[in-house]
């Protein structure tokens, strides 16, 4: 089993912290996208060029919640990460929905506007995503008051998916104001596979300082 992947990556992050919580071997491969030498190379394994990637055997699986489905369904691992139980696995999907297009996305809008020259910037763009991302932290605030993680008190796929753009978001758009998602974030920090990811992703990060 090979993951294809980037440190600073999220969607990298959420793969690695569901391999992590399954304690999986596997081999690694780091892809510098933004190198073009690289990109053409990776372009020729996965024609879409994004990460991550996980290659297991003849199988070819992209995107990062369907990974996570496929190892939850390896017979072998433990920490089911989906929950057998159909509306527990529903909440469960619909939180990391949530997680990618309303936290994950809304992230990736204000980080890259924010490297762009002046003149390429979308003002429009990023205040639209501080929107939503206002609307979305207020859900989970009053979400989490009852809560440890986001479906109850089992981490699941959806706590893999909300730990990798929170930890950016609490630099660029910062959710203080909101203690329960802070006592949230905190948690996810002190998680074993959590703070390995971070650890990981450390030394990439001083690099881009």
């Amino acid at each position: 089993m090979k993951l294809y992947f980037h440190p600073l990556s999220t969607y990298s992050q959420k793969t690695l912290i569901a391999l992590y919580e399954k304690d999986i071997s596997f081999e690694r491969e780091v892809i510098a996208l933004f190198d073009p030498e690289v990109r053409a190379q990776y372009k020729k394994l996965y024609p879409l060029a994004k990460v991550p990637l996980l290659v297991d055997g003849d199988k070819f699986i992209p995107e990062s919640s369907i990974i996570i489905e496929y190892l939850d369904g390896l017979a072998s691992t433990k920490a089911r990460l989906i929950p057998e139980d159909r509306e527990t696995a529903r909440k469960t999907r619909f939180h990391d929905r949530l997680a990618d297009l309303y936290l994950d996305d809304s992230f990736v809008t204000i980080f890259f506007d924010g490297r762009r020259p002046e003149h390429e910037r979308n003002p429009a763009a990023v205040a639209k995503a501080k929107e939503t991302l206002d609307v979305t932290y207020k859900h989970l605030d009053e979400h989490l008051a009852k809560r440890s993680w986001l479906v109850g008190e089992t981490f699941t796929m959806a706590d893999c998916a909300a730990a990798p753009p929170l930890g950016y978001l609490r630099m660029i758009y910062p959710f203080d104001k909101y203690p329960n998602v802070v006592s949230y974030w905190n948690r996810l920090a002190e998680r074993a596979s959590v703070r390995r990811v971070l650890d990981e992703a450390k030394p990439y990060m001083d690099l881009m300082a």
